[in-house]
């Protein structure tokens, strides 16, 4: 584009300050007068030239200045509410459609001609406006015949390129396709055997980035099937018996009364295989090892399928830019050799960086959408990857377990002319969000995805729609939710409650989903519409993360001290070596985290009413958490219960940087217990990260994201743990070496196969007690206001201890066999002894039998009198009792 006007500050044609809403308005924060003259200009080959007279290009259209810009952009537009509105004459109308395929600007000038100011435009209300389609995309079938459409309305023109084969050298056949002019979609009607050809779009476009008309060859963005590292799209049919595994379609998903019946498991691919010697070489990091019937993995998925795990939580598995396919240019970790460097060692990640392509990401990258990643297939060149995912989905289902896929529809992986921004080279300026001087968003970490833009909305809920139905999906997470429009949630909910098995082969009643409803950047406060956030997704049944708990139980935040402690981790009770306070103001701290704690066990209902540490009673929506209410949800099971996620340290490493430095190992672990304690028997949905229950470390990376294998491995055997794994690689972690290393150097602190065992069998009794009863899985927030009560509150509580009682006081019994249970979380360093009035004579009390024969002997030493309504406390335990009678106690 052309440089500004030296003389006219605010003619800058390398911004674009103003937007195309509809087809005859035009927003623009521009100064107005009764005198002014505002243009739209138009040049479709030449850069315009801007000079103190004007902009200049092919043509121009005058403006009028309108006087309801507000209620032009009401809903639609909130943060453009305040521009002024300029409206395009009606007998232009006709010319906007061509006039979308070149260079716009617009511009003011005063009564005598002299430029004020000038800028380029943002276009995707516009062509919103004009273009939203809900007909077909991507590659449909009539019976044996391929139709391929694709949605470029501001492109000159779309040939399609299609080859025999997906051998580089394969030379295309080129096509022209045809424009429906009312859609902006191109199409074009195949013969039968093109059936498994490659395929690409070449689209001649004007593209801002390079200021031209460019010819882009691009991927299809609804691909369903990619050759190696996404090079072309592939003409297949999702249908195709040929890509459907062998008792796909007697499929019968595990059973699912209520949301409030799932406890979620969160595995990465790759991490899953990649060392695991009981799995086949060429099968490790891959979906197929998740078919194996007796490797260690798969062994413990089994197990923890039996304690109560119900859904595995996939990190993304489609398609992502950051890893090489061709596992044959990719360097094999030297794994002796990393072993034998020291614990607190550089050399480590070096070693690693200085071999190249090591085959690993999270995959928070996007390409396309709706096609499995190729470097979890065991062929990444076709449609192989569609079949063995169906594989892993009927191998979990036969374990019992459904599938939630992790999505991130928030952002792609590159924009502009970047070779791997494959939705801005087709229609440039459009899925991307921008702000006020239109270049893209990226709050997100890459370029933020516009999904309160029509089209960009219809690939997100088509994507997911297609891995519903043709991959019986079970669950959906979506990263960064909160960077989405609430409608786009509610639609998406509202299409999966229509999917039946009858019609779509899958019950979309079945079929969860929650994010991260986190509040930040450009869409923070509702600014670009209603965002789909922790707060505006209550009443919704859609489910957000809880940071409240996580936070509460840790210590600090995500980007606090990563020494601050929290109730897990020796708040007051055992401090560290961080000045936190004095004891008074760590007393304070504790037991109002303690309160988030408490909210939490109880669903982090907005309306549940709780005692709090000042020894006032207050709603849970009255309660602080960093200056927004603690408490949001409206029903138990839109919380999301977590102490840890693959973002962030484990919950092991967080608690070996948070203890203080005298705890001895044991004592860690059993810190790690008590977070694995809280998130099982919380009221909602409880969420584990993937080996956390063998103590789980990362070597103390806080971002392990691109770490490799070395760094991300679990040992499910639990015989190796990863701590000392050396010091993790610079990115996130290198301004915190100097505390981890001595941390990593000390053999002390790695814990033992026995400590992993025992860490693993805890986990397993507290899913089961969970299973055990339904008090545990209440479905609504007048259940838990009803039935959960907490004891020790107030200003005179014991520190860290929180006593939580479930009565199955309600009109209706839930339980035959267990009325009450109390589950008392002692999260300090010493034995206690606990009692209240409330519980004298409750005769039928007793340690819950899996306690009673659990393998920890500390839990195994538990007691109560019912003389007395004292309870006999081990140090750092979670301890349940129950019994058939309810304990009918006053709210």
């Amino acid at each position: 584009m052309s440089e500004p006007a030296a003389c006219v500050p605010n003619a800058d044609l390398t911004k674009a300050r103003a937007h195309w809403v509809r087809a005859d308005t035009i927003l623009w924060d521009v100064a107005t007068a009764p005198d002014y003259t505002y243009e739209l200009v138009h040049s479709t080959e030449f850069p315009f030239r801007v000079g103190a007279a004007g902009v200049s290009g092919d043509s121009a259209f005058r403006l009028s200045l309108a006087s309801d810009g507000a209620a032009a952009t009401r809903g639609q537009f909130p943060h453009l509410g305040a521009y002024a509105a300029l409206r395009l004459d009606a007998s232009d109308l006709p010319r906007v459609p061509a006039l979308l395929r070149g260079r716009l600007a617009v511009q003011a000038r005063a009564a005598h001609g002299q430029l004020v100011a000038a800028t380029a435009l943002q276009l995707p209300g516009v062509l919103d406006d004009l273009f939203t389609y809900d007909g077909p995309l991507g590659v449909t079938w009539a019976g044996a015949t391929p139709t391929i459409s694709v949605w470029a309305p501001t492109a000159g023109a779309v040939r399609l390129h299609r080859f025999a084969d997906s051998a580089p050298t394969t030379r295309a056949v080129v096509l022209p396709m045809v424009r429906e002019e009312a859609t902006g979609v191109w199409c074009i009607v195949g013969t039968p055997d093109w059936r498994g050809q490659d395929y690409l779009f070449e689209i001649e476009v004007y593209a801002p980035a390079a200021d031209g008309v460019v010819c882009n060859l691009v991927t299809d963005p609804y691909s369903f099937s990619l050759s190696m590292n996404s090079a072309r799209s592939q003409i297949v049919d999702l249908a195709d018996p040929d890509l459907v595994p062998v008792g796909w379609a007697q499929l019968v998903k595990p059973p699912l009364a209520a949301p409030a019946e799932i406890v979620l498991y969160e595995l990465h691919v790759r991490d899953f295989s990649s060392c695991d010697q009981t799995v086949p070489a060429a099968l490790r990091g891959t979906f197929l090892a998740f078919t194996l019937a007796d490797s260690a993995g798969v062994t413990h998925l089994r197990e923890l399928a039996e304690a109560g795990v119900s859904h595995i939580h996939l990190l993304p598995s489609f398609d992502f830019a950051t890893v090489d396919e061709d596992v044959s240019r990719r360097t094999p970790l030297p794994l002796e050799q990393l072993a034998a460097l020291p614990p607190d060692s550089p050399a480590q990640q070096a070693l690693i960086a200085s071999l190249g392509d090591h085959g690993f990401n999270w995959g928070y990258d996007p390409l396309h959408y709706t096609v499995p990643e190729g470097s979890y297939s065991t062929n990444p060149d076709g449609p192989t990857r569609i079949v063995e995912f169906r594989q892993l989905v009927l191998a979990l289902s036969r374990l019992g377990l459904r599938v939630v896929l992790d999505v991130v529809y928030n952002h792609t992986h590159a924009c502009g002319q970047h070779p791997a921004a494959v939705l801005d080279r087709i229609v440039p300026g459009y899925y991307h969000r921008c702000d006020a001087d239109g270049a893209v968003c990226n709050s997100t970490c890459c370029a933020n995805t516009a999904s309160e833009h029509a089209m960009m909305e219809r690939l997100l809920l088509d994507s997911v729609l297609t891995w519903a139905r043709a991959y019986k999906v079970d669950g959906f997470r979506f990263d960064l939710m909160g960077h989405h429009m609430a409608r786009n949630m509610l639609k998406l909910r509202a299409l999966l409650d229509a999917l039946t098995l009858e019609r779509d082969g899958v019950d979309g009643k079945r079929i969860w989903l929650y994010g991260e409803g986190w509040d930040f950047g450009e869409v923070a406060g509702n600014a670009r519409g209603v965002n789909a956030t922790q707060r505006n997704m209550a009443g919704t049944g859609i489910a957000t993360f809880s940071d409240r708990l996580r936070d509460a139980a840790r210590g600090g935040g995500a980007f606090d001290d990563p020494r601050s402690q929290g109730f897990i981790t020796g708040l007051f009770t055992d401090p560290n070596e961080l000045d936190q306070g004095d004891s008074e103001a760590q007393r304070r701290q504790l037991l109002h985290v303690t309160d988030w704690l408490k909210l939490g066990l109880a669903g982090n209902l907005a309306s549940y009413r709780l005692v709090t540490g000042d020894g006032n009673e207050r709603r849970g929506d009255q309660i602080d958490y960093h200056g927004v209410p603690a408490g949001y949800t409206h029903a138990p099971h839109e919380q999301i219960v977590y102490v840890a996620a693959h973002d962030n340290e484990t919950l092991f490493d967080a608690v070996q940087l948070k203890a203080p430095r005298s705890a001895d190992v044991t004592e860690r672990a059993r810190m790690a217990m008590l977070g694995l304690s809280l998130t099982a028997l919380a009221q909602g949905v409880p969420f584990v990260h993937a080996g956390d229950e063998l103590l789980r470390s990362k070597s103390l990376d806080r971002n392990s994201y691109r770490s490799s294998d070395w760094f991300n491995r679990i040992d499910w055997t639990g015989q190796r743990n990863t701590f000392g794994a050396g010091l993790p690689p610079a990115g996130d972690n290198q301004a915190h070496w100097p505390l981890l290393g001595p941390l990593l150097a000390d053999p002390a602190l790695r814990p033992t196969p026995a400590l992993m065992a025992l860490t693993y069998a805890h986990l397993r009794v507290m899913l089961r007690i969970r299973k055990s009863t339904p008090l545990f899985r209440l479905h609504d927030a007048a259940q838990v206001q009803q039935m959960v009560r907490f004891f020790n509150c107030g200003p005179g509580q014991v520190p860290g201890l929180i006593v939580m009682s479930i009565s199955d006081n309600g009109p209706v019994r839930l339980d035959p066999l267990t009325g009450q249970v109390v589950v008392l979380f002692n999260a300090t360093g010493s034995p206690l002894q606990w009692g209240d009035p409330a519980f004298v004579g409750a005769n039928t009390l007793a340690l819950h039998p899996l306690q009673a024969t659990s393998p920890d002997e500390r839990v195994r030493q538990a007691q109560f009198s019912a003389a007395s309504g004292r309870f006999d406390l081990p140090a750092r335990a979670t301890v349940v009792f129950g019994g058939p009678t309810p304990l009918v106690a006053p709210r």
